[in-house]
C-alpha cells in the first residue's frame, strides 16, 4: 500500500476556507506560510500550486484535533459503541477513537495506535474511494452524508480489513477540521 495520503485536489479552497473559518487575514496566511500575500492569494485561487513544504504546513493546520467539549463528547460515544467504529481525522487517518469491538479486531492496544494513521492499511477499495471523495464533493459544505461501499480485506495482522459493506461520515468538528466516523456495516 502506498504510504502517501492522496491529497485534497484542490488545496488552495482548503487554505481558504480554513481562514474564513478562523478569520485569518491572507496577510497573516502568508506569514505563517513565510510566503508573500499574493502568493497566498495565487494559491486560494488554483493559480499556483502549493510547494510541498506549504502543503505540510496547511495539512497541520487542518488535521482534526479532538479539543473542544462537544468533540470529546463525540470521541467518548465512539468508544462506548458498542458497533464496530472508529473515528479518524479526515485527512491524515490518524485515529483519534475507536470503540471496543473495533480494538478487540487489533493486534495491537488501542493506545499503540491512537494518533497514527491507519493509511497504511488501505484496502485498494479505501484507496480507490478516497481517491474519488473530491470528485464527489466530500469536502464540500453540501457534502454526500456518508458513502457506503465494500471495502475489500488486507493481509495485515496488526490492523486485520476483512471484505465487508464499509460506511464513512464525515464530521464537522468545532475548529472547522473534520473527522471521518468508520463504520463495519
Amino acid at each position: 500500500m502506498p504510504d502517501l495520503l492522496p491529497r485534497p485536489a484542490l488545496p488552495g479552497a482548503a487554505l481558504r476556507r480554513w481562514r474564513q473559518l478562523h478569520r485569518v487575514k491572507q496577510s497573516h496566511a502568508a506569514q505563517l506560510f513565510n510566503v508573500t500575500q499574493s502568493t497566498v492569494s495565487r494559491w486560494e485561487s488554483g493559480a499556483l500550486a502549493l510547494d510541498p513544504i506549504a502543503q505540510q504546513i496547511l495539512e497541520q493546520l487542518l488535521a482534526a484535533r479532538l479539543d473542544a467539549a462537544a468533540d470529546q463528547a463525540l470521541a467518548r460515544l465512539v468508544r462506548q459503541s458498542a458497533r464496530p467504529v472508529h473515528l479518524v481525522c479526515d485527512l491524515t487517518h490518524r485515529l483519534l477513537a475507536c470503540s471496543p469491538s473495533r480494538a478487540a479486531q487489533f493486534a495491537r492496544p488501542v493506545s499503540e495506535l491512537m494518533g497514527r494513521s491507519l493509511w497504511r492499511f488501505a484496502t485498494q477499495q479505501i484507496i480507490d474511494q478516497e481517491c474519488a471523495l473530491d470528485a464527489l464533493g466530500w469536502r464540500e459544505v453540501l457534502a454526500p452524508p456518508a458513502l457506503e461501499f465494500a471495502s475489500g480485506s488486507n493481509d495485515s495482522s496488526l490492523v486485520p480489513i476483512r471484505q465487508s459493506l464499509c460506511r464513512w461520515t464525515r464530521i464537522p468538528l468545532s475548529d472547522g477540521t473534520a473527522a471521518r466516523l468508520v463504520e463495519t456495516l
